[in-house]
């Protein structure tokens, strides 16, 4: 077994340790999903004297990085069929499987993450016609559902050093919200699971570029 000197000269050469609380995430959702316009939100925002103006209307999605408690890198896995070759059996690859990636979002008092994802899945499962009305459970078009997810892993510095971008994702699920008197010091929290075609692998440049990319999207 290697000595702690070892290990700690490897560890040093390569930069130190990855540590799983400096991360990123950037995406921006379907422009459904971005418009908060709530009739009841609305009047109840005006009848308790909170601001109501563009900003509270249209949700920004550079919030999403802040609002992401946490977040998974996906894992891929090579489905494999058996061959038999003389006197022994070996497996032989013919595909790869990528994992859902799960996220984590703090849910702040207007429900803010909620609403998004709430108004996300509605439009994939509720979309609208050549005329703009909304067909109850018509499936949309994958190119208006779905975005490009940025995850990156930061050093101290916020400098990624490796990053994924998931290709054509979308949520598949929105998790339960438990509320009850035992969680009084507690903040609300939502779960989502996204599907997706793909990942690729960054390195810091491709990575930065896609982040950028990302953020530009936001402005059409």
């Amino acid at each position: 077994m290697a000595s702690i000197d070892k290990l700690k000269s490897v560890i040093t050469s390569r930069g130190g340790m990855a540590r799983k609380n400096r991360y990123n995430v950037f995406f921006t959702p379907p422009s459904m999903s971005l418009f908060n316009i709530d009739p009841q939100a609305i009047l109840s925002n005006v009848l308790t004297g909170q601001d109501v103006s563009v900003g509270t209307l249209v949700n920004d999605p550079r919030d999403i990085s802040l609002l992401c408690d946490s977040v998974t890198l996906p894992g891929r896995s090579l489905s494999t069929m058996e061959y038999q070759d003389q006197f022994q059996v070996i497996k032989m690859p013919y595909t790869f499987v990528d994992s859902e990636v799960s996220f984590s979002f703090l849910l702040t008092k207007d429900y803010y993450m909620k609403r998004i994802f709430d108004n996300w899945i509605d439009g994939i499962i509720n979309a609208k016609d050549a005329e703009g009305n909304v067909v109850p459970y018509q499936l949309g078009y994958k190119k208006d559902y779905s975005t490009d997810i940025v995850i990156q892993q930061l050093d101290e510095e916020d400098v990624p050093v490796y990053g994924v971008k998931l290709i054509n994702a979308f949520p598949i699920n929105i998790g339960d919200i438990e509320l009850g008197n035992a969680n009084e010091n507690e903040f609300s929290k939502v779960e989502i699971t996204f599907g997706y075609d793909k990942y690729e692998v960054e390195g810091p440049l491709s990575s930065t570029v896609s982040q950028i990319t990302s953020g530009l999207s936001i402005f059409g």
